[in-house]
């Protein structure tokens, strides 16, 4: 033993820290491959996957943090001098805040995607899920802009110099709000629009939406902006506060089930009764159709002498709903055309002969 003392006392001490830093590492290493390995075996067995998810998010952060753990416990036994002891501190106090707002954000990212997962929104009545995915999205980012913030702020604060000038920057601070304020009033108008929007739900993910003449589906709501995609597949930026200003029809606020409407304007001859007998084939016979309700009436006359006919039909949401109005206009068109051409709308155009002081020349009939 005196000898192994004597040899370890002419090790130098930086080498004897090296060593006790490496395996305060390789320790801490072990043990988290140990806890995560238990971990992960253990969730696989569950039917659910919440716990699958929360292992994945925190595998990378809890590593780290375990380590960093690790080597604050074992900074007493390492030889550091006094400069080398200061630079442990300001090291320490940067990557601490950093690891843990890390592990933070791990378990929000974790809890965000368990309402993901769990509101499924492919199903026929979404309503429900499409309120949980919207007020978690939107929660999750506020939430991530204040841990963010915050774990800024205890990284600053470990740093010397910045807390003594905290005197001065709380002397400017009203200067500079006002300045801040002024050059960001667009952007904090959105971002307090977009925790309005929150709570209020005008729109939810999945919506689908007309804005600005566009027919689209709410893709993804952000802090201060609101991305509709389009049925071409176009994206419409739209800022949140123009959800809470502006006029913009919802289709999809209460329920997905729709009432869509098909338009003719026909002739007064047409045979109406008939008209409404094939509609209910043609709609019994679509499978787009859910069964709720349809009709066909008479809604208006025009000064050209044609009627306008109506037909409502219902579908389980928009897009059902878009692709049943065009086949039942189809094919509607399709029966008057070979059963009931009689109802095509036909305009007067009466020839006036003035050659010989002729009279007015009969009037002619001309379908359009």
């Amino acid at each position: 033993m005196d000898r192994l003392d004597v040899l370890i006392d002419r090790v130098p001490g930086w080498v004897q820290s090296s060593l006790v830093a490496v395996a305060a590492i390789a320790a801490a290493f072990i043990v988290h491959r140990i806890i995560f390995f238990i971990s992960v075996r253990a969730a696989r067995r569950t039917k659910t996957q919440t716990d699958d998810i929360v292992v994945a998010r925190l595998r990378r952060p809890s590593r780290w943090l375990t380590i960093a753990f690790a080597l604050t416990a074992v900074q007493p036994a390492l030889s550091l001098g006094e400069g080398a002891l200061e630079i442990w501190r300001r090291t320490a106090g940067l990557v601490m805040p950093a690891l843990l707002g890390w592990m933070v954000i791990a378990l929000m990212a974790a809890a965000n995607e368990i309402v993901q997962l769990r509101a499924d929104i492919s199903v026929e009545d979404n309503l429900r899920a499409r309120r949980r995915r919207t007020r978690a999205a939107i929660l999750h980012r506020i939430a991530l802009c204040v841990v963010l913030l915050f774990t800024f702020c205890l990284m600053l604060i470990s740093i010397p110099a910045v807390r003594s000038i905290g005197v001065t920057l709380v002397a400017s601070a009203g200067l500079a709000a006002l300045a801040v304020g002024a050059a960001a009033q667009p952007a904090l108008k959105n971002l307090i629009a977009g925790l309005q929007m929150a709570f209020t739900e005008p729109i939810r993910i999945d919506d689908v939406v007309i804005m600005d003449g566009e027919w689209g589906r709410i893709e993804e709501i952000r802090l201060t902006y609101v991305v509709v995609r389009i049925w071409d597949d176009r994206r419409l930026i739209v800022p949140v506060s123009k959800f809470l200003e502006d006029s913009f029809q919802n289709w999809t606020r209460e329920t997905s089930q729709l009432l869509g409407s098909v338009f003719w304007y026909l002739d007064p001859l047409a045979d109406i009764p008939r008209l409404r007998e094939k509609l209910g084939e043609i709609v019994r016979a679509n499978p787009r159709w859910d069964k709720r309700f349809f009709n066909l009436q008479v809604t208006d006359t025009k000064p050209d002498g044609s009627v306008e006919v109506r037909a409502l039909m219902t579908a389980k949401d928009a897009s059902v709903a878009f692709d049943l109005r065009c086949d039942v206009r189809e094919a509607m068109l399709q029966f008057i055309r070979d059963e009931m051409p009689w109802a095509l709308v036909r305009r007067r155009q009466e020839i006036v002969g003035q050659a010989n002081g002729a009279g007015p020349a009969a009037p002619v009939l001309s379908s359009h």
